[in-house]
């Protein structure tokens, strides 16, 4: 079980370091799994094996020298087309989800269900009801959080396919609205579109690869959809982040306190978490932690306490399984999605209890919790007693905390990184991003986003691709796993701006940085939050595209997945795509299998709808492409 090579695995130092006390302990990581499994199925890593029903599974000889078509007479196409958009539907159901939830928070907040809760910040809460139409003047906030809710659960419910979700057409330029109209696939209900796109991929149903694509291209809109009314309604319940300096990696952890490690992507337990932990300080204390409680994040969870709260964060997707390895770790606090079954497991060699909170996503030797908003406090203190309770029967002899924490600088909301331009132009706040771009000391702007993924090590191309890019002026902008990433390789920083940034995105970041009061440049890379968060730098795009009369298509933005893993993942590239970003994969999807699905992601969806991806595993040869796409749009601009 050992693996040969640790540094191989991942980039990240604490991680390496994390992986030889797996070895020497004989404790089965990710890594391990991922060697396990070797080789992998060709048929479905090239998404020729079919599985839809159970005459199979069929597969496809992509050579051509066995089977040409499945049982049912499905060919490779068909194949193909109907597993990735299955994909692109689950991706979609697991964000809207997480916005259902949110909503749902909301309207028992404005009937009186909720005393653990209240609107954090009201100023957004009465944006977001604007924008969607919703009275304002005259009327308490109550009633406009219960008329936006319901405005909101509408998109989960409308029967009019005419009308389309509330929430994109309150986000898109109409420019956008008009394309994707036009191509009839503007979706009008979340679950609806999840349901159809089920029902369409079901044996017997539609078997034609251009019109199951492009039921993938409306089903992965939902998925946008739910991802910006989950941000837009998270910042008014807890708070629109503003930027917050903390630290990333093993490090933050503490040897002489409580540790605590919430992982996951719903920050509505671990929110609360946060804001009780300080109340049971005493406890923590009386068992013997001398420096009390101490919070840190994983995954998106992660991300979201820490631009709202400072709290820094331990690791991302991949290497969630290694601060229980440090022997420090009390408790690991499980909400949805993305969460490793391996935990528990792990936790049995250790002292560290694992609790999952949510009924519809336990794991098997986990503690499961039961979390309800009704009993927020009192669930999350429960928990964290659990965890006092932990350090006692912690091992002093196996603790092994790597010491590297890197500074880093998060929270930039839309809202935040206003605020910042605002301070350079009060009147026009677009305006210093506009000139810059015309004038070239910014050439465009770059979003990462996406996974961590074992097929190639971890974290190294985010920091390839984003330090190439920022040399040659593009703003980097970075969202959950990604920006794990990019913070626990300490670029979250003005220093490192001065390091990496070209001279004109080095001189733009200095006087932002300095008229916001700083005190220095803006960070290399702004975090903009969590997965989920992709939707903010799409709001900020679409008010740039707004100032300029231009379409999304017109801008120079790009986006970028150099370690894309999960059907989430395939939801998010495919919307970025749709709403015209040409979109990098660092890993190859399941479709190399069908040359007509290929041509459809990278050639006829350029055509359509203006965007397209871009499969790259080389880093460098990914930054040469995605800066090519940027200058291809400055060129249409004509500059």
């Amino acid at each position: 079980m050992t693996l040969h090579d640790c540094t191989t695995c991942s980039s990240d130092a604490c991680a390496t370091e994390m992986l030889r006390i797996a070895d020497e302990q004989n404790i089965e990581t990710a890594w391990h799994r991922h060697a396990a499994q070797q080789p992998q199925c060709g048929f479905g890593s090239s998404g020729l094996c079919c599985r839809i029903c159970m005459k199979g599974p069929c597969r496809i000889d992509p050579f051509g020298n066995g089977p040409r078509f499945g049982i049912c007479g499905a060919d490779a196409d068909t194949i193909v087309a109907r597993h990735m958009v299955r994909m692109m539907a689950a991706g979609a159901a697991s964000h809207s989800e997480h916005g259902r939830h949110i909503a749902l928070a909301l309207r028992h907040l404005a009937d009186g269900h909720l005393d653990d809760y209240a609107i954090r910040d009201e100023a957004k809460m009465l944006a977001v009801a604007a924008r969607l139409g919703v009275a304002t003047d005259g009327r308490a906030l109550m009633d406009v959080v219960r008329d936006v809710a319901d405005l909101t659960l509408g998109d989960f419910q409308n029967q009019d396919e005419k009308k389309p979700c509330t929430w994109l057409t309150a986000t898109l330029p109409e420019k956008r609205l008009k394309k994707l109209g036009d191509l009839g696939i503007l979706p009008h209900n979340i679950d609806a579109t999840v349901a159809q796109t089920m029902s369409r991929t079901h044996i017997g149903c539609d078997s034609d690869p251009t019109n199951l694509v492009l039921g993938g291209l409306r089903v992965a809109l939902t998925d946008l959809d739910g991802m910006v009314l989950a941000t837009e309604l998270s910042d008014a319940l807890f708070g629109t982040p503003k930027p917050v300096a903390t630290s990333s990696n093993l490090g933050v952890l503490k040897v002489d306190a409580v540790n605590v490690a919430v992982n996951g992507h719903n920050p509505i337990l671990s929110d609360v978490i946060c804001q009780v932990a300080a109340d049971l300080e005493a406890e923590a204390i009386a068992a013997g932690a001398g420096a009390g409680i101490n919070i840190v994040g994983v995954c998106c969870t992660g991300n979201e306490v820490m631009m709202r709260h400072g709290i820094p964060l331990a690791t991302n997707y991949l290497s969630q399984e290694l601060p229980i390895l440090t022997g420090a770790l009390e408790a690991m606090v499980l909400d949805v999605q993305c969460i490793m079954p391996s935990l528990p497991r792990i936790a049995e060699c250790f002292h560290t209890v694992v609790v999952t909170t949510d009924p519809r996503n336990k794991i098997k030797g986990a503690t499961h919790v039961d979390f309800s908003e009704t009993k927020a406090v009192e669930t999350a203190k429960t928990i964290l007693r659990m965890a006092i309770a932990a350090y006692g029967r912690r091992d002093k002899n196996r603790v092994n905390i790597p010491k590297l924490a890197q500074r880093t600088i998060a929270g930039f909301s839309t809202e935040a990184i206003v605020a910042a331009l605002t301070a350079v132009d009060a009147a026009d706040p677009l305006k210093p991003v506009i000139d810059n771009v015309v004038n070239g000391n910014i050439q465009g702007i770059v979003l990462f986003g996406g996974c961590n993924n074992t097929k190639t090590m971890q974290d190294a191309s985010y920091f390839r691709i984003a330090t190439e890019l920022a040399r040659r002026n593009v703003l980097v902008l970075a969202t959950g796993c990604a920006a794990g990433a990019l913070a626990k390789s300490g670029l979250m920083t003005p220093e490192a701006t001065e390091k990496y940034a070209g001279e004109g995105l080095k001189a733009v970041s200095r006087a932002i940085g300095e008229a916001a009061g700083l005190g220095g440049p803006l960070p290399l890379v702004l975090h903009m939050g969590s997965c989920v968060d992709n939707s903010r730098a799409v709001i900020l795009a679409t008010a740039l595209a707004n100032k300029l009369g231009v379409d999304l298509s017109d801008l120079p933005v790009v986006v970028s997945a150099p370690e894309a893993m999960s059907e989430k993942a395939v939801a998010i590239g495919t919307w970025a795509v749709t709403i015209g970003f040409p979109t990098h994969l660092g890993t190859v999807p399941p479709v190399v299998g069908s040359e007509t699905v290929t041509r459809l992601v990278t050639e006829t969806a350029k055509e359509l709808i203006d965007g397209h991806f871009i499969v790259e595993t080389d880093p460098a040869i990914a930054a040469d492409k995605l800066f090519a796409a940027i200058q291809e749009r400055r060129r249409g601009l004509g500059l």
